[in-house]
């Protein structure tokens, strides 16, 4: 998950979101990221998206009905079966809608557990970024996106309006993720957000489409944790209602944009017990 495009402008507006993310333990090393096969036995969930593990992850392949994995060289492309059964669902979805292909981007590490860069959470082998964009020619677009570019941005350089690439297409892929049972919340940039609250008439599916900087060119997908993973452990259920209210509006806010610096680093927390005997 890139913040940003490396050519956006916001890059220039909101230098502290690069600031945070370079000086967050995402950053750092982590024996996580040297471990390059899943860990033997059933499909299990560990822990919370930012501190967790995977026991029995299976790898998405790299090519589907209507999706394509890039990035397969930083190999995050392993998950709990739950996950690769919502991208294979969402891409057979978005073939038949659009005659296109998703593009999935990270997914976790072969054991879940913190990588060295980029993430803070896709721990415990429930999250998936998808990019907005959608591809008629998924190997030439695994091809142009294998690092160096990223697929183009939704949202302005102004922060608060959409771009020429949002569409229809776009709000099916959102509308369609978004639907899903499996699905517990998706992170999306503040303006699309926003859009959205102003463009739907039924603003119910809304609910799950949680604001959060970045996420301007893909959406962050987090599933709910399995019956069948006890120690895993569910984000704060999300607030009733659609979002489209006060608390969106903070994140266009001058103390959402320029926010105070912290007091100093936070403690990491305790890795659950399970974990230590998978890497």
């Amino acid at each position: 998950m890139n913040i940003f495009p490396s050519d956006h402008p916001m890059k220039k507006r909101f230098p502290w979101i690069l600031l945070f993310f370079l000086t967050s333990g995402a950053a750092q090393g982590t024996p996580w990221s040297k471990i390059r096969t899943p860990a033997p036995g059933p499909a299990t969930a560990i822990g919370s998206a930012s501190n967790g593990c995977l026991q029995g992850a299976q790898a998405l392949p790299a090519r589907g009905t209507g999706f394509v994995s890039i990035r397969r060289h930083r190999n995050r492309y392993y998950g709990h079966p739950r996950t690769l059964s919502f991208i294979q669902d969402l891409g057979s979805a978005v073939a038949q809608h659009e005659g296109a292909s998703l593009l999935v981007g990270d997914l976790s590490q072969p054991r879940g557990g913190r990588m060295s860069s980029s993430h803070r959470s896709h721990q415990n082998g429930l999250d998936v970024d998808i990019w907005f964009q959608l591809s008629r020619h998924p190997q030439r677009a695994a091809r142009r996106y294998s690092e160096s570019a990223d697929p183009p941005s939704m949202v302005r350089a102004d922060g608060r309006s959409l771009s020429k690439h949002w569409g229809k297409a776009q709000r099916f892929l959102l509308h369609q993720a978004a639907a899903d049972p499996r699905v517990d919340r998706i992170f999306v940039n503040p303006a699309i957000k926003q859009a959205l609250c102003r463009s739907e008439q039924n603003r119910r599916w809304l609910h799950k489409l949680r604001p959060w900087w970045g996420h301007d060119a893909h959406f962050h997908v987090r599933l709910r944790c399995p019956k069948n993973s006890p120690d895993c452990r569910r984000q704060a259920p999300i607030p009733k209602g659609s979002g489209c209210d006060a608390s969106l509006a903070w994140w266009f806010s001058e103390e959402a944009r320029h926010p105070k610096k912290g007091s100093g680093k936070k403690a990491r927390p305790t890795l659950p017990a399970a974990c230590r005997k998978l890497h």
